[in-house]
């Protein structure tokens, strides 16, 4: 019998799971580029998927997922993996995993506007006063004011922002997606759906634009390749699948803000195993922005 919080435990396992792949690909695509980390892993996290699905299910490919969950699951990998991932893993080398994964806090509220957009959904006052001060801290982390001045101007890179932004957007994408496709089918074969496509994608995008020759150069630095492993077990194996599991258990507004703790969850690995400057700026908006997360879901 499933405990009766079973979806928020595993949506905090999520968090924990995140925290440990995003310090890994960072460090990662900071040796190798963030493409060639971006495909390892995904074929490294197959691997593992396929092990699993064959110890645990009999096959190593989920052969009995219905044509319904393999169209909206793959649709999903591709939003998720190959266009959202894409976008973040390149803002992990450009702007670092806080700042990154702090824009990552802005998931619940862009899954709520697309609900709203989409399907109608309405917005309640809390919700709106959540988004706000979700943004706030966020804005908190990454504007300063100028010396001697009244104009504002960013602490990191205006491009690593966007793209770490566009992460946001794929992750939000991919999550409605994943829940509407997924419905009672297992998580992690609704996981490894989801990472075929992504790993499909990512090949045809490489050969259009021809990056193999990056992902062969990565396959040959065993530092960075032991990090790609360790953050391919922890996220699109293990993390990727207990989001899943979160959002199959529980609203999917509740798991998001479980998830969005990633922003303060990394900030003590940053300090203590990278040994990085965290200003009292950066994290009182990292704490704001989850404040705001969970006042959204509250």
């Amino acid at each position: 019998m499933l405990h009766p919080h079973a979806g928020e435990l595993f949506a905090l396992l999520t968090a924990l799971c995140w925290t440990v792949a995003a310090m890994s690909f960072e460090a990662a695509g900071k040796r190798v580029g963030s493409l060639a980390v971006n495909f390892i892993r995904l074929v490294l996290a197959l691997l593992f998927h396929a092990i699993f699905s064959l110890l645990m299910r009999g096959s190593l490919f989920p052969l009995d997922a219905p044509a319904h969950a393999w169209l909206w699951l793959s649709l999903s990998g591709l939003v998720g993996f190959t266009i959202g991932d894409l976008l973040l893993f390149r803002a992990l080398v450009v702007v670092g995993a806080r700042v990154s994964m702090l824009m990552m806090a802005l998931v619940p509220p862009i899954t709520a506007l697309i609900g709203w957009v989409a399907l109608g959904e309405t917005l309640s006052g809390r919700s709106m006063a959540g988004m706000a001060i979700t943004v706030a801290g966020i804005i908190l982390v990454v504007l300063k004011r100028e010396n001697g001045s009244r104009r504002f101007a960013l602490t990191h890179s205006i491009t690593g922002i966007l793209l770490a932004f566009g992460g946001a957007l794929g992750q939000a994408g991919g999550l409605i997606l994943s829940k509407y496709g997924m419905s009672d089918y297992d998580p992690f074969a609704s996981t490894q759906i989801r990472v075929i496509a992504g790993t499909i994608g990512f090949a045809a995008l490489f050969s259009i634009m021809g990056f193999w020759p990056r992902v062969a150069a990565g396959l040959k630095n065993p530092p960075a390749l032991s990090r790609i492993t360790l953050g391919a077990f922890f996220g699109p194996f293990l993390g990727v699948s207990f989001s899943l599991f979160a959002v199959q258990r529980t609203a999917t507004g509740i798991a998001s803000t479980i998830m969005g703790l990633v922003p303060v969850l990394i900030i003590a690995p940053a300090i203590f195993i990278f040994h990085e400057k965290i200003t009292a700026r950066e994290i009182a908006g990292s704490a704001l922005a989850v404040t705001g997360v969970a006042l959204f879901f509250s």
